[in-house]
């Protein structure tokens, strides 16, 4: 996954206390450009790290899923040497997976 370094952290930062948000309010709360913000929310849901949730199909509304909890967490570990971003995401992610499951 290809990240814009800090929005698109910021973002998922903003959604990880479990509250739903638009990009209105996220490009508020961000002090961003609303049309950027409304072109990298549709990105990180097709990379799993968000969901568009209702009530409506179209309404807007974002929020995080688990692995953007993860994602969010090792914002740091993003583009450091040596260090695979997207298994590191994936491994932890079928970690927090088999602790739910019992395995």
């Amino acid at each position: 996954m290809k990240l814009a370094v800090p929005t698109d952290f910021d973002i998922l930062e903003a959604l990880s206390d479990g509250r739903r948000n638009t990009a209105v309010n996220l490009s508020y709360i961000l002090d961003r450009n609303r049309s950027y913000i409304n072109t990298r929310l549709p990105i990180l849901a097709d990379y799993g790290l968000l969901d568009r949730v209702g009530p409506a199909p179209n309404s807007g509304l974002y929020e995080i899923t688990e692995k953007g909890k993860i994602v969010a967490g090792h914002r740091d570990q993003y583009r450091t040497e040596g260090v695979d971003f997207d298994e590191l995401v994936e491994s932890k992610l079928r970690a927090r997976t088999d602790e739910q499951t019992g395995e």
